[in-house]
């Protein structure tokens, strides 16, 4: 009872001297983004899971891939020659009726009602300049984020996707250990996703390649995608991002 007391006298103190962090909370329209946006997430994610099914069952019986995307009309062919043990073939065919058109008729159908939804957001217009941002990863970025004037920095957008490493002090002694992993997974998630194939433009390009000499690929990717989402908070805040501009 005595340290209750003292923690509601501490948190008024901080209340009142306007210290206090004020939580923020989705309005209604932004609820129903992030739920079109988070089931076409996982829609996404129940299909690549599929996809590793059926490259675990061709594995155990020696056969390879000749596609990277088995559902597609080039990994098709492969599936109907293949003459497996019935087992196999059962759950070949399982996970291709899974895999149907109907999962990916839902999949674009979520996508054009991100974008009736945000097709007139300058946000959403701007931060789509980036290389590897498209319709998606940008609904990702808008959705998430939401109002992006709640963070009154771009280190503090990347803190709170948990792209920060971790900070510790003890006197003059500094250690600094991987990233947080705190806040939104999607955010993260779309960073990474957004800078695998095109590194973000050919300033970032050339960054990770600097970095990768340094410290490694796995390292430059995080800190990439940190840049990247630096460029995504500019982006959202003022609806143009100047150093691509003169970048061009």
């Amino acid at each position: 009872m005595k340290n209750d007391e003292r923690d509601a006298n501490d948190l008024i103190d901080l209340f009142r001297l306007g210290r206090m962090t004020e939580a923020w909370i989705a309005p209604p329209a932004e609820r129903e983004l992030r739920e079109l946006v988070r089931y076409r997430v996982k829609l996404v994610q129940l299909r690549t899971g599929l996809k590793a099914q059926l490259h675990a069952v061709m594995a155990s019986n020696g056969v390879l891939p000749s596609r990277l995307d088995m559902f597609g009309p080039g990994g098709t062919g492969q599936l109907d020659a293949l003459d497996l043990p019935a087992a196999f073939t059962a759950r070949i065919d399982s996970l291709r009726r899974w895999s149907t058109s109907s999962m990916v008729r839902s999949r674009r159908s979520s996508a054009r009602s991100m974008h009736a939804q945000l097709k007139d957001d300058p946000g959403y217009r701007a931060i789509q300049a980036i290389e590897g941002v498209g319709p998606v990863i940008a609904a990702i970025f808008v959705a998430e984020i939401g109002d992006v004037h709640r963070f009154k920095s771009p280190q503090a957008l990347c803190s709170w996707a948990g792209l920060t490493p971790k900070h510790r002090e003890s006197d003059t002694k500094v250690m600094r250990g991987k990233i947080t992993k705190h806040g939104s997974r999607i955010v993260r998630w779309a960073a990474i996703e957004a800078i695998s194939k095109q590194r973000g433009g050919a300033k970032l390009r050339a960054d990770y390649h600097a970095i990768t000499e340094r410290r490694g690929k796995h390292k430059a990717r995080v800190a990439v995608a940190r840049r990247l989402l630096t460029l995504v908070y500019y982006g959202l805040r003022d609806h143009d991002i100047r150093c691509l501009n003169t970048a061009a």
